[in-house]
């Protein structure tokens, strides 16, 4: 199996109040003199309070299409993740010299070479280092890149394997955009990077943490208008459909039971869910679908108010603030879960 060693997460630098936050989005997506009451209670609903964001407010105003937007994702991405790395390495008293596959994922933004390769040189990684660039899994990318590296690891049983992600969602909001979706998405989403590090099981000197026992991943078909982009010369502009919360209650708790009952589990033996913060409907979804107790994704909730959905991060956070407060005994089993474009779910049975 699979044992991580360390989950060191970073925020953007610039903290605001959702109520600061909504009022830019008012003078740069609604029209002049609009009726800014629907705004206010779509932002007030998201249960948000603050988020971090990789620019001043006022300068996002001044982004011209996503050649602009792209540009601060390509000089902003190097220096957060950089932090995170050296943070999860250091937890997990490794090197950069020890690493062995760089995993990196993001749906905020495009760079060739990739975001990794940028930071091989920057972090004193190896020139040997696999590197293994995802995009497109959005939300789901925490949870599928810990999939990946676990595969990795299975046939590379001493190597060392770090997952980053690096997720600058700010940067795809939508000037002039009075869209549903754009305006949800301005409510909900922050800037903030993630990494985690992994040993395959060879390797016996790293500090203790969970395994990942087994993944699983599944697409839905016909739903692949749930959730995403659609690129245009503005940038990324958000497909994101009311009906995801009805997906989840009429998919995850099959695919979830069904996951469980191959390690002869059930939901109800599981000590700790870590949960994407897809919103509150989704969890509200998640939650009725799974039958959980009302207080299984109190550290989701939590992640959500504080700093919002980080897309592919966000999972990642959960689960290293899980492993700092909740601790669950030695042994038992833990479920992370995520959800994204496709539409699909990616699950990781973790044993504690």
């Amino acid at each position: 199996m699979t044992r991580i060693v360390a989950v060191r997460g970073a925020l953007a630098p610039h903290r605001h109040t959702q109520s600061e936050i909504t009022d830019i989005v008012a003078r740069t997506c609604l029209p002049e003199g609009a009726d800014r009451r629907v705004l206010d209670r779509l932002h007030r609903s998201t249960t948000v309070r603050s988020r971090h964001m990789t620019l001043p407010l006022q300068e996002y105003g001044e982004l011209d299409g996503f050649g602009a937007a792209n540009d601060v994702f390509v000089d902003s991405a190097p220096g957060l993740g950089a932090k995170v790395v050296r943070d999860a390495l250091h937890t997990a008293g490794l090197s950069a010299a020890d690493v062995d596959l760089l995993i990196f994922t993001s749906v905020t933004g495009v760079a060739t070479p990739s975001i990794d390769a940028r930071l091989v040189g920057r972090l004193g990684l190896r020139p040997d280092v696999k590197r293994l660039p995802l995009f497109g899994l959005g939300c789901a990318g925490g949870a599928a890149g810990l999939s990946r590296m676990h595969d990795y690891l299975l046939g590379r049983p001493d190597d060392v394997a770090v997952l980053l992600s690096v997720e600058l969602c700010s940067l795809t909001f939508q000037r002039d955009d009075a869209s549903m979706a754009n305006l949800v998405a301005t409510g909900l989403f922050g800037d903030g990077a993630a990494a985690v590090v992994a040993c395959g099981v060879g390797r016996r000197d790293e500090a203790a943490g969970p395994t990942i026992v087994d993944t699983r991943s599944r697409l839905y078909p016909d739903t692949e208008r749930v959730m995403g982009w659609d690129i245009k010369a503005s940038g990324f502009q958000v497909v994101l459909d009311p009906t995801v919360p009805d997906v989840v209650r009429r998919h995850l708790a099959d695919d979830v039971e069904g996951f469980l009952k191959d390690h002869g589990l059930k939901p109800k033996d599981v000590t700790a869910w870590v949960c994407h913060p897809g919103g509150p409907k989704v969890l509200h979804a998640v939650t009725e679908a799974l039958d959980l107790p009302e207080e299984a994704l109190d550290v989701t909730w939590r992640h959500l108010a504080d700093v919002g959905n980080l897309s592919s991060a966000s999972v990642l956070h959960v689960l290293r603030d899980t492993l700092a407060e909740r601790r669950p005994p030695p042994g038992a089993p833990g479920v992370l879960l995520a959800m994204g474009p496709g539409f699909a779910c990616e699950l990781v049975l973790l044993r504690w």
